[in-house]
């Protein structure tokens, strides 16, 4: 074999790098007023209507005979989570509240200000994605780096890199330069599918919205229905949230850091000998 270099090559553009930290930023706050909103009714229903005798999700305070405890409720299976969620189990603070103070913006309880961190949020969200998707319909980022490839799709091919990442073994070399299929369709689905189910979904859940557009909140079932699957989405890119930070750490924390603030990413080049 050869002598390895080590050396920076091009991987992320500045609009991407930009949007990219925008998001973060945007994310972080949406999830953290979205929770102080949930808080104000920490429950969730299905259909246009909220049937408090039957929610399919609950997160609240009880008295028991040996004092407070939260549960949080799945349609008909539930959990304590007290001191985490439901009940925080400070001293004093018999509040159902679903969520930590910790966990919401503002801290303490505040729907007002929830709701106007929310939506500010929100709309600095959808501008920073449209300038994210026009720029990679025109500069050719989603063709060149996001759409898998005919081969990449084959089931072999991903069985292969499924296996690969259980064992935590990453792409080297020139394959490093470019996402893999799995990076490709863990982006798309979040960017074409579960960021616009939030974003739609949200608007459900405007009056002004459901004036003008009755026929929307119909999509998801009624209103209720349209907050439950608001919930569940941002659950879900949560998820994706946790799993990216996962693979970033596994894969060498600094050097995807570093890609996505400068725009460098460092392979290793094998040098072919004479």
């Amino acid at each position: 074999m050869g002598k390895t270099t080590r050396v920076l090559v091009p991987r992320h553009g500045p609009v991407v790098r930009i949007t990219h930290w925008i998001n973060v930023l945007a994310l972080i706050l949406l999830l953290m007023s979205g929770l102080q909103i949930f808080n104000a009714h920490p429950a969730l229903y299905w259909g246009h209507k909220s049937t408090f005798a039957q929610p399919w999700l609950s997160i609240r305070m009880v008295e028991t005979p040996d004092g407070p405890r939260g549960v949080t409720t799945v349609g008909d299976r539930f959990a304590d989570t007290t001191g985490l969620l439901g009940w925080t189990g400070l001293e004093g603070d018999r509040r159902n509240q679903a969520f930590p103070g910790w966990a919401t913006i503002p801290s303490w309880r505040d729907l007002a200000s929830g709701r106007r961190w929310h939506f500010f949020f929100a709309w600095v969200f959808v501008l920073n994605g449209v300038i994210y998707l026009l720029s990679a319909l025109l500069g050719g980022h989603l063709r060149r780096n996001l759409l898998p490839t005919g081969a990449e799709l084959r089931p072999r091919h991903l069985l292969a890199e499924v296996a690969a990442h259980a064992r935590l073994k990453f792409p080297k070399g020139e394959a490093a330069r470019r996402y893999n299929v799995l990076q490709k369709s863990s982006y798309l689905a979040v960017v074409l599918l579960l960021l616009p189910l939030m974003l739609f979904t949200g608007l459900c859940m405007s009056p002004g919205v459901n004036a003008a557009v009755p026929w929307l909140i119909d999509l998801f079932g009624g209103r209720q229905g349209a907050r439950s699957v608001h919930f569940i989405s941002a659950g879900l890119i949560v998820l994706f949230v946790v799993a990216h930070v996962a693979m970033v750490l596994a894969s060498g924390a600094w050097n995807n850091i570093r890609s996505m603030i400068t725009g460098r990413y460092a392979i290793e080049i094998e040098e072919r000998r004479p």
